[in-house]
């Protein structure tokens, strides 16, 4: 998006969004498209209403640089994990090194993103046993985790239910979620969260939109994935950004017949549950545009 189509969103937004607060719950900003230019991309997640952001982390080797954009941003809290697609470089350390980045910074509020993704894989057994690795950290930090889950609702809900007879539960969400409402209920019956991204706001997402209606309210995140799955009405624009969580929740709001002021609230407080985030000690989009640090 151009600066000045950007600055037209805000302008249009900014009656409705002064008194939004909106938690984007998983965000790549260290990929292409939005790491050059992130100082215009925070000045408009924060007109835009969005009070915190959760970087989620591919691989522990994003560590380093994920750090440095939230030592530039105080809003932002991270995570620390293994993708299910980098599953074959996970390595006898790594497990080691994933337990010593989580408890290096007290920013860091979970474990992720982890789970499956079997989807065009041919190393199933491989991603099974290194998801089962990453819940076993989450259980010994008492962190919650962030699952992908794609083409493998199964296999994943028989994992954990396992687990958590086995080991304990753990809490987390079940990131940008796209299955069908069954599924969605077999991960809330887990005590999960479950996370809605642009994807709701697809003409012909009905399934997702199903289960974005099933979700009880004390259970439900929204974010954006970005820089990918930019929502309607931007759908298709590269990079998405957080300031599109908005469309997002209006849609959200939408689905379920609540007010908009009441889907964000409600999601935020959810967000700050889950994961133990404090919301900004001044209005967003304030003119000193200044966010208490106070996880890390």
């Amino acid at each position: 998006m151009t600066e000045p189509m950007m600055a037209e969103f805000v302008k249009a937004q900014a009656p409705t969004t002064e008194s939004l607060l909106l938690v984007d719950t998983h965000v790549h900003l260290n990929f292409e498209g939005l790491q050059e230019n992130l100082d215009s991309v925070a000045q408009n997640w924060r007109q835009a209403g969005v009070a915190r952001l959760v970087h989620s982390c591919v691989e522990p080797s994003e560590f380093a640089g994920i750090q440095a954009i939230a030592n530039r941003f105080p809003e932002i809290s991270f995570a620390v994990g293994l993708h299910p697609l980098d599953a074959d470089k996970w390595t006898s350390d790594s497990a080691q090194q994933i337990l010593e980045l989580a408890q290096s910074d007290q920013r860091v509020v979970a474990i992720g993103e982890m789970g499956l993704d079997f989807f065009k894989a041919e190393n199933r057994d491989r991603q099974i046993a290194v998801f089962i690795a990453q819940l076993e950290i989450a259980h010994q930090l008492d962190l919650p985790v962030i699952i992908h889950c794609r083409d493998a609702a199964v296999e994943m809900a028989e994992i954990m239910q396992s687990f958590w007879q086995s080991r304990g539960a753990v809490q987390g969400v079940m990131h940008c979620w796209s299955g069908t409402s069954e599924e969605t209920q077999w991960f809330l019956d887990l005590g999960m969260y479950v996370s809605f991204s642009g994807i709701v706001t697809f003409k012909s997402a009905v399934q997702v939109q199903a289960s974005a209606q099933r979700v009880p309210s004390d259970r439900l995140l929204i974010e954006t994935d970005c820089p990918f799955l930019s929502p309607v009405p931007k759908r298709g624009e590269r990079p998405n950004q957080p300031a599109y969580v908005y469309y997002v929740a209006q849609q959200m709001a939408h689905l379920r017949q609540v007010t908009l002021e009441t889907l964000a609230s409600q999601t935020t407080a959810n967000a700050c549950r889950l994961f133990k985030l404090s919301l900004p000690l001044e209005p967003v989009g304030a003119a000193s545009t200044g966010v208490a640090n106070t996880n890390g």
